[in-house]
């Protein structure tokens, strides 16, 4: 049996300008977890030294009350598109989803994540409080920004 496919798409309005917010994924990441610790505990490099294409990198983050582990091989990075594609290749997310990809992409007032996943079963449900975490953590991270 084939999984069921699926895609949600969230963009978040940000006044301190998305190419902020993409360099702090891109170029800061590891500032991440200080910004916004109640969603991420820890960001790790494991291969590769910066956020570059075929890096791996890992996430420790909060997903409602709790903690939660991904890795992911970095695919691919458009520097016009201020983008990013995290396609995820170990962690809790697997355990539902038989793969899942993240594509983070910055606009000047904008920043967009898109999940692209495939369900194990169909019972499985979409990761809607993901989604909302990455919300939070975008607004943690405009708020900073736009105090410095």
């Amino acid at each position: 049996m084939m999984g069921v496919k699926g895609k949600l798409t969230v963009s978040v309005e940000v006044k301190c300008g998305g190419h902020l917010v993409h360099d702090l994924f891109h170029m800061n990441t590891y500032h991440i977890a200080n910004i916004t610790p109640k969603n991420v505990n820890c960001f790790e490099i494991h291969e590769g030294e910066s956020v570059k294409v075929d890096s791996i990198v890992s996430w420790n983050y909060n997903e409602a009350g709790q903690k939660k582990f991904m890795k992911e091989v970095i695919e691919a990075i458009n520097p016009h598109e201020k983008s990013i594609r995290w396609k995820i290749i170990e962690g809790d997310l697997l355990e539902m989803y038989s793969s899942f990809t993240i594509i983070t992409t910055h606009q000047p007032q904008w920043t967009t994540w898109t999940f692209k996943y495939e369900k194990k079963t169909e019972d499985i449900p979409e990761p809607l409080i993901l989604l909302g975490m990455v919300i939070d953590m975008t607004k943690d991270l405009e708020g900073h920004l736009l105090k410095n």
